[in-house]
């Protein structure tokens, strides 16, 4: 787009792109729009409509109903809008905010995990952070994880503005429906040890409170029924190590470093 990168597609799903010869076209080792999109909202539509066809093969989660803004960077101009369930077979980057639901204890810091339903289009079943939640376009990230905590997790909107912003994850890892290349925007909450948080919109159908070392146990855990999102558990690492559970200085920390970046300030990330 206007010579930017904004998605990626392995071969196999080019191929099958390039049958689309109204809305894209193959060049060389690209996909780039036919010259008659030359606006956001043609190009949104021309791409609504593709992306219907794709989600009737099968070849996209399932259909969210909402968009999210294909951008460079969070905040720029979109060049369009893409339906959510096609964002990992198009390789677009992504926006998400996560919410570590923490509590002081007399035998220390505790997190909250939840677990995502059965039902959900993407890793149901599986552990996740306390809140996380998809910034569909047009949204900010404050809006979105103040919604996303009140319909998860029962959170009153007064006590979710409360959070405090630590950083940002990026993530880029292979997927059986594409390519995901998320930003995580990360949150800490401290919460009240008489809350219990509750799911309102059925997304999350269990929560649980964990020590910390636990919660690093369950992020490395692939098997069996208590495993956390790949999502989940960069954002339980990150937690770890910004409050030394992952020790300064160790190879660990030096390894896992590079999967995080911290905000020093609000609105300075680095």
């Amino acid at each position: 787009m206007d010579g930017t990168v904004v998605g990626w597609v392995d071969d196999q799903r080019a191929e099958r792109l390039a049958e689309f010869v109204d809305v894209l076209v193959v060049d060389n080792d690209q996909l780039r729009f036919v010259p008659r999109l030359l606006t956001a909202p043609a190009r949104t539509d021309a791409m609504e409509a593709l992306a219907r066809r794709l989600s009737a093969e099968g070849a996209c989660s399932a259909w969210r109903n909402e968009r999210y803004a294909v951008v460079r960077e969070f905040g720029d101009q979109a060049h369009f809008e893409l339906e959510r369930s096609a964002a990992r077979y198009f390789g677009i980057r992504t926006f998400a905010t996560h919410i570590n639901g923490l509590v002081r204890t007399a035998d220390g810091v505790r997190m909250w995990l939840g677990r995502r339903s059965p039902h959900k289009a993407v890793d149901p079943g599986l552990l996740d952070n306390m809140v996380g939640g998809g910034i569909p376009a047009g949204a900010s990230v404050e809006a979105t994880m103040i919604k996303e905590a009140g319909e998860e997790a029962g959170i009153p909107a007064v006590v979710a503005a409360t959070s405090r912003a630590v950083g940002t994850l990026r993530i880029c890892r292979a997927h059986p429906k594409g390519l995901e290349r998320e930003t995580v925007y990360v949150h800490d909450l401290w919460l009240d040890p008489e809350f219990a948080p509750a799911g309102i919109d059925g997304e999350v159908v269990e929560f649980r409170l964990e020590r910390l070392l636990d919660a690093a146990r369950l992020a490395c855990n692939r098997d069996g029924e208590d495993v956390v999102t790949a999502d989940a558990s960069l954002v339980i690492v990150d937690c770890l190590m910004r409050y030394g559970f992952i020790a300064a200085g160790s190879e660990d920390h030096a390894a896992l470093d590079a999967l995080r970046r911290v905000s020093l300030e609000p609105g300075n990330r680095v």
